[in-house]
C-alpha cells in the first residue's frame, strides 16, 4: 500500500469551467503535453449552465510546472477559469467497478465479506463478481489491493470529480 502512495505524491487536481465547445479539450489537453505532464485521469461533465463544461483534470509532475500551466490555461479563449485543488479546499470523489473471479463458493463469500463495509456487489455471473465502491483515490487503492489476491479480470475508473469547499466556486 506504501508503493502507491509514494506513487501518488506528485499527483495534482485541475478543475476549469470551460466553454462547451468542440476543441476546447484538446488545447486544453496540448498545455499539459507540452509542458511533459501526464494526463492520469480527464473527467468532463456539463455544469449547472449548458454553455459551460467542467473539466477535472489529474496529472502527474512537478508542482513548478504545474503552476505554468495553469497560468497558461487560464489564458486560452475558451477557459473561465483554471485552478488546482487540493484536499483542504475541496471534496474529491472517484469511481470504480471491479471484476473479479469468483471461482468457488467459499471464494465467492470471501469477496462478498471484503466488499460488504467498503463497496457494493453489483453483478454475480459466469465466474465473476462486479463490485462498485464511490470513494477518495487512496480507498479505491486500498480496495483494489485487497481484492487482487482473487484475481481482478478488469477495472475502470472514473477519474476524479472534485467540488470546492464552501461558497467558493470550483
Amino acid at each position: 500500500m506504501a508503493q502507491k502512495s509514494d506513487k501518488r505524491k506528485d499527483i495534482h487536481t485541475v478543475s476549469m469551467l470551460v466553454a462547451n465547445k468542440p476543441g476546447v479539450l484538446v488545447r486544453c489537453a496540448q498545455v499539459f503535453a507540452r509542458r511533459g505532464f501526464n494526463i492520469d485521469a480527464l473527467v468532463v461533465s456539463a455544469s449547472v449552465n449548458p454553455k459551460f463544461s467542467r473539466m477535472t483534470i489529474t496529472a502527474t509532475g512537478d508542482p513548478g510546472t504545474l503552476e505554468q500551466i495553469v497560468k497558461q490555461t487560464s489564458k486560452l479563449i475558451d477557459v473561465i477559469h483554471c485552478g488546482e485543488h487540493t484536499r483542504k479546499d475541496s471534496i474529491d470523489r472517484e469511481y470504480a467497478l471491479i471484476k473479479i473471479k469468483s471461482g468457488s463458493p467459499a471464494s465467492k463469500a470471501a469477496i462478498r465479506k471484503l466488499v460488504k463495509s467498503r463497496a457494493h456487489v453489483l453483478d454475480e455471473n459466469n465466474g465473476a463478481i462486479i463490485v462498485g465502491q464511490t470513494g477518495t483515490t487512496e480507498e479505491l487503492d486500498s480496495l483494489e489491493e485487497s481484492l487482487k489476491k482473487f484475481g481482478i479480470i478488469e477495472m475502470v475508473r472514473s477519474g476524479k470529480l472534485v467540488m470546492a469547499k464552501g461558497k467558493e466556486p470550483t
